[in-house]
């Protein structure tokens, strides 16, 4: 049994606690230990993405003093995921004594449909049926970790039809501030991505970042409805 740290991420913890939740249940039925470091922050990405190089670096080596005693780190965000695996190594790199622990910690954190797919095989207890779903790749998923079949993967053993958008790696416009500096354009981009999916005929837009959730849910009106795949996924387990 593998022991594994849910870094839970800041808008699961404070706005989406169902995904945080689902993420466990999937853990657990596949097998898996999983505790929850009650001392993790934010991963600093607000931070860093500003230019705050100081404050970001303090909380790199928080979340690093948090999470390195554990097998594995899983995360329900690529954006944060990308945070620990992609720039924690950059960010401590010239920090003595934190330039090693940053690069192990790298080494074991996982998106969940990566840990999911890649490390544990997940097979799901039963399949479901009759419902489409359209993937919204986002932008530290795809780009940064280079992943994009296995949250597909996942969905399709769940028993869901995957229905491609024209362009389903199009960012959807949150972009972290990005979003609250220039509502204007970060909004068309929001109202592109739901247009595309709505052309599918897609019961459901997923996405594998809670960013991404909250803006498209922000925006979605009676068209297709937006999830997390933790949720999708763990329907599976119900009775």
């Amino acid at each position: 049994m593998k022991r594994i740290a849910l870094f839970v991420t800041c808008l699961v913890d404070q706005f989406m606690p169902d995904i945080g939740v689902a993420t466990v249940r999937l853990l657990r039925a596949a097998g898996c230990e999983v505790v929850f470091p009650e001392e993790q922050t934010c991963c600093g990405q607000p931070f860093f993405n500003s230019g705050f190089r100081p404050e970001a670096r303090r909380l790199a080596e928080r979340t690093v003093a948090c999470f390195e005693r554990f097998d594995a780190v899983v995360a329900p965000s690529g954006s944060c995921t990308t945070m620990l695996r992609v720039e924690y190594p950059h960010l401590l790199d010239d920090r003595p004594g934190w330039a090693h622990r940053a690069r192990e910690l790298a080494a074991k954190t996982y998106e969940l449909s990566e840990f999911l797919i890649d490390v544990l095989d997940w097979k799901p207890p039963r399949r479901l049926t009759g419902q489409r779903v359209a993937y919204h790749d986002s932008c530290h998923m795809c780009r940064l970790l280079m992943l994009r079949e296995p949250p597909r993967e996942a969905l399709r053993r769940a028993g869901y039809e995957i229905v491609e958008m024209q362009e389903p790696d199009r960012c959807c416009g949150f972009g972290g501030l990005f979003s609250i500096r220039m509502p204007e354009v970060s909004n068309a981009m929001t109202t592109e991505k739901l247009l595309q999916a709505e052309a599918t005929g897609a019961d459901v837009l997923a996405t594998a970042d809670p960013g991404c959730l909250m803006q498209m849910r922000g925006l979605a009106r009676d068209g297709v409805r937006v999830a997390h795949i933790a949720p999708l996924l763990a329907a599976t387990l119900e009775a």
